[in-house]
């Protein structure tokens, strides 16, 4: 996969949030209406992909505060192109 480049502070891009923990679809539109994938990685244990279109930094740090918020160890987050890069 493409890493981002030139990605401007105000400027859109699509990014991959892993989260520890079972979030539920319905936090979707709460959270930039990003589409959410739980997988159980044991008995016990969740972990939750984040992906889509974040408008800007400001929109990105919302969502990892909204998470923050729901006690969800963030595990990474990572740019996976920005709007303005070159395809």
């Amino acid at each position: 996969m493409e890493k981002c480049k030139n990605i401007k502070f105000g400027g859109k891009a699509t990014y991959k949030i892993r989260v520890q923990g079972k979030l539920d679809t319905s936090w979707s539109d709460s959270l930039g209406g990003l589409d959410i994938e739980t997988e159980q990685i044991s008995d016990n244990q969740f972990m939750s992909t984040l992906t889509g279109l974040i408008a800007d930094q400001a929109a990105l740090s919302g969502i990892l505060n909204t998470l923050y918020e729901l006690h969800l160890p963030v595990i990474s987050v990572k740019c996976i192109c920005a709007a303005n890069d070159d395809k």
